[in-house]
């Protein structure tokens, strides 16, 4: 019996920069990062990558924060998170006042992406990342 391909292997149809993929190969271009908490939080609900930075005891790290597990699990993949650290908590959608199944990484050390790497500004004055422009 044959092995299935490994996922990262270059060529697959859902290989990162493999060409026909919609996964980008770069993955500090799957997520957004916003000035304002509340349109972050709406992206995040929306399914999309908000990432989240803050100091915690002192030390930088972010949230990278959806209610798309799929899509968390995926970029996971390909910056080598282990699925056992995704984490699960329930948010308020801001919109609607009410919770949500919604996941998150804590992202740290070598994880934790730069603050505004990649960006560009839009015109709302967001950082976009993942929107394939």
């Amino acid at each position: 019996m044959t092995p299935p391909p490994d996922e990262r292997e270059p060529g697959r149809p859902d290989h990162p920069g493999s060409p026909g993929s919609r996964v980008p190969a770069d993955p500090d271009r799957w997520y957004r990062e916003f000035a304002s908490r509340v349109e972050g939080m709406c992206h995040a609900m929306d399914g999309g990558l908000w990432l989240h930075h803050h100091v915690w005891k002192g030390h930088p790290m972010a949230h990278l924060v959806s209610t798309d597990r799929g899509r968390l699990l995926a970029y996971g993949r390909v910056v080598g998170l282990p699925p056992e650290r995704l984490q699960f908590k329930p948010l308020k959608d801001p919109r609607t006042g009410e919770r949500r199944d919604a996941w998150h990484w804590d992202l740290v050390g070598p994880w934790l992406p730069v603050r505004g790497k990649g960006t560009r500004e839009s015109g709302s004055g967001n950082r976009e990342f993942g929107t394939g422009g």
